[in-house]
């Protein structure tokens, strides 16, 4: 990957990273990319192509309405007999994403409606500078 892609990469335990990536059209690739590499690491194929698909659409999302860098995390967690990935994308814009519904010509405007039906739960929550947007992906343990 390119210098400049990643801002800073942040692994406080075996089942939690976190990455900052610059406001750039790259964001996107790279995302993706790491995201898709971690999950396998963890033994995670079975989600990695949604969550990567995910994490496009929000950091996609992040671009196009905020300036700055834009964080990705991902914390695998257990929840009774399955896991739970969380997946969280923060940007310094404040305020929360809308849901819209898209007519057929438009070229935008579907990826909070993928994430709405891909995930197990999501949501959003304000942070100091900016929001979160997170959503969680049943795992088998």
């Amino acid at each position: 990957m390119p210098a400049g892609e990643v801002i800073g990469v942040i692994e406080t335990e075996d089942d939690c990273v976190e990455w900052v990536f610059p406001g750039e059209p790259g964001a996107v690739r790279t995302a993706r990319s790491l995201v898709r590499d971690r999950l396998r690491g963890w033994g995670l194929d079975s989600v990695g192509d949604t969550a990567a698909l995910l994490v496009s659409e929000l950091v996609t999302n992040a671009l196009r309405h905020a300036t700055g860098p834009i964080g990705v995390r991902l914390v695998l967690r257990p929840d009774g007999l399955d896991g739970v990935l969380l997946v969280e994308v923060s940007d310094p814009l404040p305020d929360p994403p809308r849901e819209r519904a898209a007519r057929p010509e438009d070229e935008g405007g579907r990826g909070l409606q993928l994430v709405a039906s891909a995930a197990r739960r999501w949501g959003t929550r304000p942070g100091g500078t900016g929001k979160t947007v997170w959503f969680e992906l049943a795992v088998p343990e």
